[in-house]
């Protein structure tokens, strides 16, 4: 069994040591631990320091792409090296790397897919308030949308096994995490949550660069997610609502044109006419979003055989070439 710990990076030549310090090379249940570090646009030798550091693979991008597409090519790139597990850490050396085995323990033992490091929230203390709620805030509404019940959504300290990894797919290109528990929830993968620990902060964090910043894009990001993976409801529900008030303002009309003749109510009439159309045209469209989500579906499961049979070849060339390096 082979454990991938993988390590996405922007210009943390300075964090990386102390992140990579602590990381386990022995992990119950596992006979290699190798490092993978995501190198995404660093200017500052963020790839040098790594492989200074005696990190093993490293995956460099000439330009940043931003934190989901490193940790997909984190993913990828481990996938292909052979790893059964994964473990996905911050460089900023913010989560206590003496838990990794916690979060691989439930995989180990079969009973998840999918494992996420919950944090200690109310004892961080450089989170403010705000933050703490709505940190909060954000993984219940994560946990209605994706019928999970992860406490700490918003968490980048995770594990996951080799199937869960083949099927995840990440679209946004703010972060990883809430849409691939989301996806998860969706994809039936199971998926549960370990008490973490955390360590002090070495740096702000870049990821939220502001509060309102944080919550508009995390708001995006799971509407975004829902209508991709619920359009059906999405679109029929807001078709239907529309619907109804036009409805409303048709009876209202008809109401006032029995009574006193409809003299002064045109306007009920015009918007009854509007909003019983765009109803319509939207609930039609829930059906035609329907259609591309089974279209989804099918195309993800292409691609999660392809990525199965290449996985499968690229670990078959590098038993036989450690075979023939031993001979």
């Amino acid at each position: 069994m082979k454990l991938i710990i993988q390590i996405p990076c922007y210009n943390e030549a300075e964090s990386l040591p102390v992140t990579l310090k602590d990381l386990p090379r022995q992990v119950p249940g596992f006979s290699s631990v190798e490092w993978l570090v995501i190198d995404d646009g660093s200017s500052d030798g963020t790839a040098e320091v790594a492989r200074d550091c005696g990190v093993d693979h490293v995956v460099t991008f000439t330009k940043n792409q931003g934190l989901a597409k490193g940790f997909l090519a984190g993913l990828d790139a481990s996938l292909k090296l052979g790893a059964d597990v994964i473990v996905n850490t911050d460089a900023d050396n913010q989560y206590v790397a003496a838990d990794i085995p916690l979060l691989t323990a439930p995989i180990l033992d079969g009973k998840a897919d999918i494992v996420v490091g919950q944090r200690p929230i109310d004892g961080i203390d450089s989170f403010s308030t705000v933050k703490k709620a709505l940190q909060k805030l954000g993984s219940a509404v994560v946990r209605v949308v994706s019928k999970t019940s992860v406490p700490d959504a918003p968490s980048g300290f995770r594990a996951m096994s080799r199937e869960a990894a083949m099927r995840l797919n990440v679209f946004n290109e703010y972060t990883y995490t809430l849409e691939t528990i989301i996806q998860a929830g969706q994809k039936n993968l199971a998926i549960t949550s370990v008490p973490i620990r955390v360590n002090h902060k070495l740096r702000p964090s870049r990821l939220v660069k502001s509060i309102p910043s944080y919550v508009r894009k995390s708001v995006v990001t799971i509407v975004r997610i829902f209508v991709v993976y619920k359009a059906f409801r999405f679109f029929m529900a807001l078709g239907a609502s529309l619907f109804s008030v036009g409805l409303l303002a048709g009876m209202r009309f008809l109401y006032y044109y029995v009574t006193e003749g409809g003299a002064g109510h045109i306007q009920s009439l015009i918007l009854a006419s509007i909003m019983l159309g765009v109803g319509f045209q939207t609930m039609l469209t829930a059906f035609l979003a329907d259609l591309l989500a089974v279209n989804r579906r099918l195309m993800e499961d292409v691609q999660y055989r392809m990525r199965k049979m290449e996985i499968t070849a690229d670990r078959a060339l590098n038993r036989a070439a450690r075979r023939t390096s031993r001979n």
